[in-house]
């Protein structure tokens, strides 16, 4: 099988080219001892760095091109090339992404006019999150970057993962919504006031059923743009909420009291929690510039300030475990386990343990939702289908008895 490479010499020299291999750990292990550090295997053909070379341009940098870079600059650092050596060769490998290319130019400036990484990264327009930059600075200080962008860029993929699975998930239902009511409005539209013409001139009182629905065609005939309107309304005035803190955090609340979607938010929050704090814990930060990191980093308002009371009892002394467990929000068997890693000194492997497990819960909460929802909305499409056309054909029944 076929695999493009990018690989660099011992002259710190970047190559590229196309090898036969059994699989990519084979042509790493070649490429390792003919003395190359291998950057990128590939199977041939594929998408090259940051998946441009298919001649789609970005105009935005993604999460996945963050965490692409922050990949390929830790194995970079880890195989002992300097910073602004790695960063030289970065920028060749980028050159399908000018954005990206330009980026890293412009930090490979600042570290060559003697900042760190951390402060030519902070002033990138605030690409990089507060989180990131402090992992870094972190990183630098305890003399171990390269190690820190590999953890960095391991949590970055699975935080994009965890993303990735709750929107996928979502698609289909969202299409089969559309399509029901799609469905419904030509039904209702188009195909309803065909009949509606014979009823009319049947000179027959119609079966209340078809009447509902005659009037219900006639209004989305004349009015069917308040539908429109009204969802504009409806999307305009949830920004405006969204926007109000303090309205925010009222929806918030409401929403991780909703069957089943409550549940995914607070497991999808429980997870990213635990894996933040875990890695920055583990990472040198200490836990109360930990916690004020996370709590930026968490969506639902009304976890940021739960987290934020957490911050002030810790300044008292109290345990973070218990701080948590008495707002009554956080899942109990994760408080729980937190607790146990507190009092074994092992917090930050405990942490990172809670956000495998709620990942899993969230996708099986996920799933859960989706079994219930699919049919769910297929039945509801059913109903209403067969019961337009039941209202149909009654009208029918009556202007043939008429007839006959």
């Amino acid at each position: 099988m076929l695999f493009a490479y990018k690989a660099v010499n011992s002259l710190g020299e970047t190559e590229e080219g196309v090898r036969d291999a059994v699989d990519e750990q084979q042509l790493i292990a070649t490429l390792q001892t003919e003395g190359y550090i291998p950057i990128r295997v590939v199977p041939a053909g594929a998408k090259s760095f940051l998946g441009l070379r298919l001649g789609i341009k970005q105009t935005k940098l993604s999460q996945k091109d963050i965490a692409l870079f922050t990949g390929e600059l830790a194995t970079l650092l880890e195989s002992g090339l300097p910073l602004d050596k790695s960063l030289l060769v970065l920028i060749d490998l980028t050159e399908d992404n000018e954005r990206v290319t330009k980026l890293i130019g412009r930090v490979l400036e600042k570290v060559k006019g003697g900042a760190t990484l951390a402060d030519a990264l902070e002033k990138q327009s605030g690409i990089f999150s507060k989180f990131y930059l402090n992992m870094i600075r972190a990183g630098e200080a305890g003399g171990s970057l390269g190690e820190v962008l590999g953890r960095l860029s391991e949590y970055l993929e699975r935080s994009r993962e965890l993303k990735e699975t709750v929107s996928t998930a979502l698609i289909y239902p969202a299409i089969l919504l559309i399509m029901s009511l799609a469905s419904l409005f030509v039904m209702l539209t188009f195909v309803v006031p065909q009949f509606s013409e014979m009823f009319e001139s049947a000179g027959k009182a119609l079966p209340v059923s078809t009447q509902i629905v005659v009037g219900l065609a006639e209004w989305l005939q004349s009015y069917w743009w308040m539908l429109v309107l009204g969802v504009i309304l409806i999307t305009g005035y949830m920004n405006l909420q969204m926007a109000d803190p303090v309205k925010k955090k009222i929806w918030d609340g409401r929403f991780l009291k909703l069957p089943l979607a409550g549940t995914i938010i607070l497991n999808k929050e429980t997870a990213n929690i635990s894996r933040t704090l875990g890695t920055l814990l583990g990472n040198g930060v200490s836990i109360l510039a930990a916690l004020v990191i996370v709590r930026e980093t968490v969506d639902n308002l009304v976890l940021a300030a739960a987290i934020q009371d957490t911050e002030e009892q810790l300044k008292q002394g109290r345990n973070m475990s218990d701080a948590l467990l008495e707002k009554g929000i956080f899942p109990k068997m994760a408080m729980q386990m937190i607790k146990m890693g507190e009092e074994t000194g092992r917090l930050e492997e405990m942490l990172l343990r809670v956000a495998t497990i709620y990942d899993k819960q969230l996708r099986v909460a996920i799933q859960r939702m989706l079994a219930l929802l699919e049919p769910a909305l297929i039945i509801s499409l059913g109903l209403m289908i067969a019961g337009i056309i039941v209202s149909i054909l009654l009208a029918i029944l009556s202007v043939n008895d008429l007839a006959f």
